[in-house]
């Protein structure tokens, strides 16, 4: 099975809500389709979101990124030499970790499809359905309160909160939010580093004091400010998760030595893609760090990636894979299938993908 082409398209799908965080708003995912043709008629399909404040992609930098310093060095190579088209991959070009991703994603399609199986079982088939929470977008804390009911009625039981804009108003967005939904449902609330260290601890015990039983705090500080990060996770009761500050492999030994983390967020658009996702889960084996799957906005392809990863890997305890769910269509055929909070795998070679509705 060779590698015959790599064509690029485009798909842009409408939110039912905006999306809002300490970063930004969207109100439609706007994604670049990586196809891989092959001389045997597979085809392996990858996904890159371009999402400027956190990786630094956009869409004209991944495109260009996967047709003038990517394309021209697979070409022509066998999928069943994977390691040296991870290797290829690699040293194709420094950072752009969404367009390298997109490509790793459609090289695992094929390598699963050659294999004539799944990729979660090729991993270790751990489970074929997952759970993931939702995310209730940061806003006034009536309108979050009514947003998580609604989610509540759909069934999820975990809700993920983007707090850090407007620091002031997050105890009271947690505040409404916890008494419309009792105390049955869980909350773990995202910053997406919206906060200075010691205001992170300020805050994070003021919600402590309130009783408001919060599971986790995502990433509350700067992506940069690792010993920020460190001492959050000190003097915080509440656990802290890494997200923005973990890309690389090297980042995670990093965290993980000095446990500037109670978890890690694994994002595909972060690590490059699945092989270095898979090294990351490795490494939370051995130190003892259990781990999230999360999620850019991103459409069916890369998050089935993502799904696949999550079901194969019990160090993954966490499920934040809401995103094709927030979209209010789906472009692709085949995949994971999204029930809601409930997120199963089909038993179809490599991700699953039959076909997509791209904009080339």
């Amino acid at each position: 099975m060779k590698i015959t082409d790599i064509k690029i398209g485009h798909i842009s799908v409408p939110l039912k809500k905006p999306f809002k965080t300490a970063l930004r708003t969207v109100n439609s995912v706007e994604d670049v389709i990586v196809q891989i043709e092959t001389d045997t008629g597979n085809i392996g399909y990858g996904e890159a979101p371009p999402t400027a404040v956190i990786t630094g992609d956009t869409k004209g930098s991944i495109v260009e990124a996967v047709n003038v310093y990517i394309k021209p060095h697979l070409i022509g190579k066998s999928i069943e030499n994977f390691e040296e088209l991870m290797l290829i991959l690699d040293k194709a070009i420094v950072k752009n970790s969404s367009a390298k991703a997109a490509v790793d994603i459609a090289l695992h399609d094929l390598y699963g499809q050659m294999l004539k199986a799944p990729l979660y079982k090729i991993w270790g088939g751990y489970r074929k359905e997952i759970i993931t929470d939702i995310t209730i977008s940061v806003n006034s804390p009536e309108q979050m309160a009514k947003d998580s009911l609604e989610a509540i009625v759909l069934g999820y039981d975990t809700l993920k909160i983007k707090v850090g804009k407007e620091p002031e108003l997050d105890l009271a967005r947690m505040k409404a939010i916890r008494a419309a939904v009792g105390y049955e449902v869980k909350l773990r609330i995202d910053a997406n580093q919206g906060w200075k260290p010691k205001e992170a601890v300020k805050i994070l015990r003021s919600m402590e004091d309130a009783g408001l039983n919060v599971e986790l705090v995502e990433q509350p500080v700067a992506a940069h400010d690792i010993d920020g990060l460190k001492y959050v996770a000190d003097n915080s009761i509440i656990p802290v998760m890494a997200d923005e500050s973990m890309f690389t492999t090297a980042d995670a030994i990093k965290i993980m030595q000095i446990r500037a983390a109670d978890y890690v967020n694994i994002k595909l658009m972060k690590t490059g893609g699945l092989n270095n996702a898979l090294k990351i889960c490795t490494l939370a084996e051995l130190y003892g760090m259990e781990c999230m799957i999360g999620c850019m906005l991103e459409a069916k392809v890369s998050v089935t990636a993502a799904v696949h990863l999550a079901a194969a890997k019990s160090i993954i305890t966490k499920v934040d894979l809401d995103g094709p769910v927030l979209c209010s269509a789906d472009p692709v055929t085949g995949g994971a299938v999204f029930n809601d909070y409930k997120i199963t795998l089909p038993d179809s070679p490599g991700l699953g993908i039959k076909g997509i509705q791209t904009v080339i």
